[in-house]
């Protein structure tokens, strides 16, 4: 059975992407392999294992790919929350800064319901403003945040302290 360390070896690095200065954590090669594709799906649905999760919501774009996999594999709902301007119905926004710039996200008003319990899945925690805008949508729907899980985690960026007193999971760690 695959491991971290077999998704650890996948991941390219590419420099100066999508500006000068910046590494990215390029994970195509992850989706692009069935068997490291299933491990990091049961990697991230481990991360609410023994916990009640009622949806669970993906980040614009790639967190879309794991949330909704790992939707299917908690048997449970899955809620996108996407860049402003790509939601059909009324929603909720939230601006937020990353390394790069900044931008908006939105989830629709009616997407979760108060207190029903929510993993949050996203691709990668850098500086921490798209994962905290997310969480304060939300927190606007009084929804019960059971969970945070990243496949990737920047550590010397310190995203991880704009999430406040959530529970985080990163599988991988840089």
């Amino acid at each position: 059975m695959l491991d971290a360390d077999d998704l650890r070896a996948a991941i390219r690095d590419v420099s100066d992407f999508p500006q000068p200065g910046i590494v990215f954590k390029d994970i195509t090669p992850i989706l692009g392999n069935a068997e490291l594709f299933q491990t990091a799906i049961r990697l991230l649905a481990e991360t609410a294992h023994g916990k009640d999760i009622s949806k669970v919501v993906g980040i614009d774009a790639r967190g879309f790919i794991f949330a909704a996999a790992v939707a299917d594999r908690l048997k449970c709902g899955f809620v996108p929350i996407r860049k402003k301007g790509k939601l059909p119905w009324t929603t909720k926004e939230e601006a937020y800064s990353l390394e790069y710039g900044e931008a908006v996200v939105e989830i629709h008003q009616d997407s979760v319901s108060p207190g029903e319990n929510i993993l949050l899945v996203d691709d990668l925690l850098a500086t921490g403003g798209t994962a905290a805008a997310a969480v304060r949508l939300l927190d606007q729907l009084e929804a019960n945040i059971v969970s945070v899980s990243f496949l990737i985690e920047l550590s010397g960026l310190n995203g991880r302290e704009k999430l406040n007193d959530h529970i985080i999971t990163s599988i991988l760690t840089y």
